[in-house]
């Protein structure tokens, strides 16, 4: 059986993997995940989830490695996590009203044959008018400091959308796994196989 590893310390993430339901360890990439200058966000995280996924090749040489990045776009501009609340209702009063593209690279490394796939999956967010009051009352209430675009798609950030366009939903909380059970097939590797 393929030993797989998912190059994130990601609660999230990790939880997204578990629901196919296949045995995978974890492990923390070390990875400088600074933007280089003029780069937009499709770019930075491909080359981010293929950093991610081929930094630990060493310690895994034989092994299929899933790197993954995500960054939000707002108003033409890359927006990290907030880490505040006050930083957290500034990026969801310029958000409302508008669409956020959220960016999501996704890399599958074979550290044995070195074969690498990696896709940016975009995914659309639709945000409803809200109020100032709404903002803040969702922020204190969720507290999604830690999200890029200072939401969770997956809990009462539901609340905030008019709606959602995109291929996976998964994509939006960090890991598309329609893409990945791609990837995982054509390195003959299926959630659906016998694992017994």
């Amino acid at each position: 059986m393929t030993q797989i590893v998912l190059a994130s310390t990601s609660a999230y993430r990790r939880a997204l993997l578990e629901k196919l339901g296949i045995p995978f360890t974890t492990a923390a990439p070390q990875v400088d995940e600074t933007p280089t200058p003029g780069e937009n966000a499709r770019h930075l995280v491909m080359r981010l989830a293929q950093a991610k996924a081929q930094a630990l090749s060493t310690e895994y040489p034989n092994h299929l490695i899933i790197g993954s990045d995500q960054v939000c776009v707002l108003e033409g501009k890359i927006v990290g996590k907030p880490h505040t609340e006050e930083k957290a209702v500034e990026q969801l009063l310029i958000a409302r009203n508008t669409i956020v593209t959220f960016y999501t690279g996704l890399a599958l490394y074979n550290s044995a044959s070195r074969n690498l796939q990696v896709i940016c999956e975009p995914f659309d967010v639709h945000f409803r008018h809200l109020s100032e009051q709404e903002i803040r009352n969702y922020v204190r209430k969720e507290q999604p400091l830690q999200c890029a675009g200072s939401f969770k798609s997956e809990g009462l950030g539901i609340t905030l959308f008019e709606r959602l366009n995109g291929r996976d939903p998964n994509t939006l909380v960090g890991l598309p796994l329609i893409a990945l059970c791609e990837m995982l097939r054509a390195e003959n590797v299926s959630p659906l196989d016998d694992q017994g």
